[in-house]
């Protein structure tokens, strides 16, 4: 049985993986602070919690990942899928607070979760595999949007650093791109005043040329390709790969 673990469930890319394993008979483990009707199903299981109150993260998901280890999967994967725009704007303009807040959920969590993650399943009868949702803004700085950019870069090397120190046979982890996709999240950036998000018009073009692809065909090609395909361990897959 194939367990997955998925961060950011409630709707966009991260919606979209989990209706589409569970449609394939996968077990889902979902965690974060909201949940999707449309993911109602025996094999949906679902842990909330806030991504950016990361000193509650072991308490609250270890018992959800032993769990899943108590039943010797034939493979697992830790899908580090939930980010956060906001806030935007450039630096000098935001507050401690919300730039705290945005590292936490960008990439103190999905470490804290690789690392609880490499803790509970150590059995090398598993096939084990952490996936990092990163993005473009990854290497491009863009104006307004500095604090996903450098979140998205550190979780790459959270990949990199996964690689170099755990080699083994049965444990990959990988960085995915996957693109631009139809979310809420491309919805909130093309809808900033230009003060607070400087490159905006790069949002509103990605829309107006109809660039934006839906969640389920991204989501598709991923479990094609990175969760049930062969992968390398450490290396950074753009969605053309898919």
């Amino acid at each position: 049985m194939l367990h997955v673990i998925i961060t950011g469930v409630s709707q966009g890319l991260g919606e979209a993986l989990a209706r589409e394993l569970l449609a394939r008979g996968a077990r889902v483990l979902g965690i974060g602070r909201r949940s999707s009707p449309r993911l109602a199903s025996d094999a949906f299981r679902f842990v909330e919690c806030d991504l950016a109150d990361v000193t509650r993260l072991p308490a609250i998901v270890t018992p959800a990942f032993e769990d899943i280890a108590s039943h010797a999967p034939r493979a697992v994967c830790l899908v580090n899928n939930a980010a956060t725009l906001d806030p935007v704007g450039v630096i000098g303009a935001t507050e401690a607070d919300a730039i705290a807040r945005s590292v936490c959920v960008n990439l103190t969590a999905p470490i804290v979760l690789a690392s609880l993650f490499c803790r509970s399943f150590t059995s090398d009868a598993a096939e084990r595999r952490i996936v990092n949702v990163s993005s473009g803004a990854a290497q491009s700085a863009i104006a307004g949007e500095s604090l996903y950019s450098i979140g998205k870069a550190g979780l790459e090397m959270l990949t990199r650093a996964l690689a170099a120190e755990r080699p083994s046979r049965s444990l990959r982890a990988i960085t995915l791109r996957p693109g631009i996709i139809d979310t809420p999240m491309q919805a909130f950036a093309r809808s900033q005043a230009r003060e607070r998000l400087p490159s905006v018009d790069l949002f509103q073009g990605f829309h107006k040329a109809g660039q934006l692809v839906p969640p389920d065909v991204v989501a598709r090609k991923v479990i094609d390709r990175l969760v049930l395909g062969p992968i390398e361990h450490g290396r950074t897959y753009s969605y053309a790969e898919l």
